[in-house]
């Protein structure tokens, strides 16, 4: 049903909202992500000043409607807390950041933001294809340039008889004593070290606290973000076939390892599907499905084809 000019302006903002489909406008360069989506001109609401506060209004009194499409509840939750910042960011008109957030949130936030014409959105971890992203929030009008809200740290050290995990670089970081959302992407060099992106405010801190790393004496020096040596990972695609599409039974043939381990790791909460935590055995996955199991690695889902025995043809892309 149409809306006619004497509909109140909630009612004519709710109604733009279902009326215009949810897009984002991604453009990258050496390490961002822009989106911004302009509601159509013919929107009744002229003056800037009033415009900014009926969006901070929605942002507000609409959130359940704007969260609808997110499905993950934890992902939602984080999201929520992102419109309550831009809420402040529209009203105030300046510029807030957000910790380093994963892919799902980062995702959803982006999303959900991208219908607001008064809400520019800037997403940067430091290198075009980072997984850890912070997000930058402000009013088209003072967010102008890429916030300098990401640095980057070189840890060396002798490397090349006592190698060193992903996940033995980020427990020395975090016993350092900052926390995990304090620290985006760790770029593992083999022999040579890390590059590890931080919150610049930490940097000073984390080179004169980290000594350390296993059991390899380190030296922590700042860099730019140009300095990051980066290359994309190397995979290794194969099929499975399985009678579901259960994490337990996809999984557990993706990483090569028994049906009742996988079961173990899953009650230990070492198994994740896009970054969130699995609690149930019987959680199925879908194509694009990004699955985690600490001390074993990710693996994607790729494509999904039933067979003619109705079971389901899965193409696992696994991480090298």
């Amino acid at each position: 049903m149409a809306v006619t000019s004497l509909a109140p302006p909630w009612i004519i903002l709710r109604q733009t909202f279902r009326s215009v489909a949810a897009s984002s406008y991604l453009h990258s360069n050496h390490k961002t992500l822009i989106s911004n989506l302009q509601i159509p001109t013919s929107f009744p609401l002229r003056h800037s000043a009033l415009r900014r506060c009926y969006i901070a209004e929605a942002i507000k009194g609409d959130v359940d409607f704007l969260l609808k499409g997110v499905g993950d509840q934890a992902v939602a939750k984080e999201v929520k807390q992102i419109l309550e910042m831009a809420r402040r960011a529209a009203s105030k008109r300046e510029v807030l950041h957000t910790d380093f957030l994963t892919p799902p949130i980062v995702k959803e936030s982006v999303s959900v933001l991208g219908k607001f014409a008064d809400v520019k959105i800037v997403a940067q971890g430091g290198y075009p294809e980072a997984e850890r992203c912070r997000i930058s929030i402000g009013h088209p009008d003072v967010l102008t340039n890429d916030p300098d809200i990401v640095a980057a740290l070189s840890i060396t050290g002798n490397f090349g008889f006592q190698p060193c995990s992903h996940g033995d670089f980020l427990g020395s970081i975090l016993g350092t004593g900052i926390s995990r959302e304090k620290l985006g992407d760790i770029l593992i060099q083999e022999e040579k070290g890390a590059q590890v992106l931080i919150v610049p405010e930490l940097v000073d801190f984390v080179v004169s606290a980290l000594d350390k790393v296993g059991n390899v004496g380190v030296t922590c020096t700042k860099i730019p973000l140009l300095a990051l040596e980066y290359e994309p990972p190397r995979t290794n695609s194969f099929k499975t076939v399985e009678a579901s599409l259960r994490i337990d039974a996809v999984a557990s043939a993706g990483f090569k390892i028994s049906r009742s381990k996988l079961v173990d790791l899953i009650s230990n909460k070492d198994v994740r599907v896009n970054w969130a935590t699995v609690t149930k055995n019987g959680t199925t996955v879908k194509t694009g499905d990004v699955v985690s199991v600490s001390g074993k690695g990710r693996l994607k889902i790729g494509e999904i084809n039933e067979t003619k025995k109705g079971k389901f043809a899965v193409e696992i892309i696994r991480y090298l």
